[in-house]
């Protein structure tokens, strides 16, 4: 009988804040990129970096909003290392623009951004947004940035991807028959969720194919944070929301605690060299069953958003959707899927 994973624990719990996290360390030398980083979560996440000396990149689709956000950055922290860099996820000529004018070793990627929205709502290859924007946009960046990262790993003994999932994983697994709503009637709470599977799934399957490279990737669950993010709740999810909060499934935690666990995957010690976890709450959450209750469960994670072999179908239809990220060509009928993986 196989020896029973045991967790990975940190000093970290839910009180806990980013800056906690960050506090005594010395990220100078540290190359961070951070996405979505001009709002919510992804500002203290990159102000926390910034102030434990790391040079950091803000990665947004609007760049003035994100200029206000560096400047604020670095007026707070002292640190003027702090960027600004276009980067939209749901065009890939974005994607590829943005990794190609990466030069440097990268030491931390943070896939941050991520978008709910109430209805069908479609990108131009006919993708279902959400989808596209929390996992397939962040897939090819980190594909796009892959040899960066392997620099940094060479350069500092390891490479880390942070990618931030959800509780919200818990109401669907990736739909692999009608991953686009083509079939069945859209559920927007169904879509949001099968990204944040998604989401934990790249890190377990990154982490495989990407070990020997020394980079590894882990998912985290910030937790229940009031940001921009759901001012595009339908009732129904509201609903739902105030349903889990009154169950105890969550409490509200500020901004600077819901960028805690991202800075426990990002920076501490005990997932420096080992990836495919997801954290909740700064430490590795327990394992739940696929039929678990999310208000009985809220701070675990279940089985199908850690399974191996759903992680490598993920990769493999994910890179037939993409194509490759720095040329924008799609595989052709005649080449394999095999042809793009490692």
């Amino acid at each position: 009988m196989p020896t029973p994973h045991r967790l990975i624990t940190t000093r970290f719990d839910v009180s806990s804040t980013a800056d906690d996290v960050v506090e005594g360390l010395d990220l100078t030398g540290v190359r961070a990129i951070v996405t979505g980083a001009s709002s919510g979560i992804g500002v203290e996440t990159a102000r926390s970096l910034a102030r434990a000396g790391a040079e950091v990149t803000l990665a947004v689709r609007n760049t003035d909003a994100g200029i206000k956000t560096a400047e604020d950055i670095a007026q707070s922290t002292g640190n003027g290392n702090i960027h600004v860099s276009a980067l939209d996820l749901v065009d890939r000529s974005s994607i590829a623009e943005f990794s190609n004018r990466w030069t440097e070793p990268l030491h931390v990627l943070i896939n941050n951004a991520g978008v709910i929205v109430s209805n069908l709502i479609r990108t131009p290859e006919g993708w279902e947004l959400q989808f596209a924007t929390n996992h397939l946009g962040h897939f090819a960046l980190s594909l796009g940035l892959h040899e960066a990262l392997a620099a940094g790993a060479r350069e500092r003994g390891g490479a880390r991807i942070v990618s931030l999932s959800s509780t919200a994983h818990m109401r669907s697994p990736v739909v692999f028959d009608d991953i686009h709503f083509e079939r069945r009637e859209y559920d927007p709470q169904a879509a949001y969720a099968q990204s944040k599977t998604a989401n934990s799934l790249f890190a377990v399957e990154a982490s495989r194919r990407w070990a020997t490279d020394g980079i590894v990737a882990n998912a985290v669950n910030p937790g229940g944070v009031s940001t921009g993010l759901q001012r595009d709740f339908t009732q129904k999810q509201k609903d739902y929301l105030a349903a889990a909060e009154a169950s105890g499934a969550f409490v509200y935690k500020t901004v600077q605690q819901g960028a805690a666990t991202t800075l426990v995957a990002a920076v501490a010690p005990e997932f420096a060299h080992t990836g495919g976890h997801y954290l909740d709450d700064g430490r590795e959450a327990y394992t739940a069953a696929d039929d678990a209750d999310l208000f009985d469960h809220s701070h675990g994670v279940k089985e199908w958003a850690l399974d191996p072999g759903a992680a490598r179908k993920l990769w493999t239809v994910s890179m037939n959707l993409i194509g490759d990220p720095a040329t924008r060509e799609t595989p052709t009928a005649e080449g394999t899927t095999e042809d793009w993986l490692r």
